[in-house]
């Protein structure tokens, strides 16, 4: 460090016991240090370091409402709950309140069915209802159009992702589903505060994402969850057991398994999507999952924490042929 810290004249500390011109200065985002020049992904908006501030574009952004696993779902506002019914629900719709069925454009309806003997379901099945006439339906990787409108050009395009079905419609919404137990919902900020469901409001405050189809915001995630099942002929959920209570000769290998999401493999992504969450519903999926599909339910709740970091454009490259393995030659 020159003259004994002290910077010449229109130059300043570098931190690293150097000085530089103020123009060189580096951006901070997320605790991590930037060059001038250097650009990130902020959400779909690119930001690049310039004069000691970043410079982003300005796009809106689509949110992401995601559900997996053992009835784990996390809103449009980014609020975290589990809920566990055996019956059909409505993730989202368009049409709300006083609203009625015919002004909507959209309506999607996952069904849960059990996948554990301690009462634990998981989404199987997924409907979208596109306008009023127009039917979609996948289950198990089958998908079919079961009724369109006569002579009408088809709302959406269905493709692969990876191990994923994209379905891209041409209302403002689109779903990828892994063809076993994980969606991912992403909307338009079009439809902000305009939405329904399992799903939430979409209007940024996650505080009242318990809105019950009587349009009631409540405070109980069964009463909020039950009030969406499509049918009413279902039972009403309850709480379900401890699945490591239940199960606790799987716990210890649930832990060690789950601990992934917490160790130097995800550690770039620790300081963006906070762990825990995901690693204790990692845990219960684990224990959940006792009637078969050990890796399903397991690699499907790191997928879950994969798949939120890659959202923030945080790639981590955590199958190996041991842990969760993909052949991409099939995928390809």
């Amino acid at each position: 460090c020159v003259s004994g810290c002290v910077c010449p004249h229109n130059q300043v500390l570098d931190g690293k016991g150097g000085c530089i011109e103020p123009e060189d200065c580096p951006c901070v985002h997320n605790g991590n240090s930037y060059t001038p020049g250097e650009s990130i992904r902020v959400g779909c908006n690119n930001c690049t370091c310039r004069n000691r501030k970043w410079h982003c574009s300005d796009e809106p952004c689509l949110e992401t409402c995601s559900v997996y696993g053992d009835g784990h779902y996390t809103t449009f506002d980014g609020k975290r709950f589990d809920f566990e019914g055996d019956c059909e629900y409505v993730l989202i719709q368009n049409y709300c309140g006083q609203q009625g069925m015919n002004q909507g454009t959209f309506r999607v309806i996952t069904e849960n069915i059990p996948c554990g003997t301690t009462g634990t379901t998981c989404s199987k099945s997924i409907k979208v209802f596109l306008g009023v006439s127009i039917f979609f339906n996948k289950f198990d990787g089958y998908s079919d159009v079961i009724q369109r409108t006569p002579g009408g050009k088809m709302p959406f395009q269905i493709r692969s992702m990876g191990i994923y079905l994209v379905v891209d419609t041409t209302v403002g919404l689109i779903l990828m589903w892994d063809r076993k137990t994980s969606i991912f919902i992403k909307l338009s900020p079009s439809f902000e505060g305009h939405v329904c469901g399992l799903c939430g409001n979409y209007d940024g405050n996650g505080n009242n994402d318990f809105t019950t189809r009587s349009q009631s915001v409540v405070g109980n995630v069964l009463e909020f969850a039950n009030s969406w099942k499509v049918s009413s002929s279902c039972p009403n959920a309850n709480r379900t057991k401890d699945p490591c209570t239940a199960n606790p000769y799987r716990k210890a290998w649930a832990q060690k398994q789950c601990s992934i999401i917490t160790s130097e493999v995800f550690a770039k992504c620790h300081s963006q999507v906070e762990p825990n969450e995901f690693y204790e519903a990692c845990i219960d999926d684990a224990c959940a999952c006792d009637t078969g599909g050990d890796c399903e339910c397991f690699c499907t709740a790191v997928a879950a924490y994969a798949q939120a970091c890659n959202e923030l454009d945080i790639c981590i490259s955590w199958r190996t042929p041991s842990i969760c393995p993909l052949f991409c030659d099939y995928y390809n």
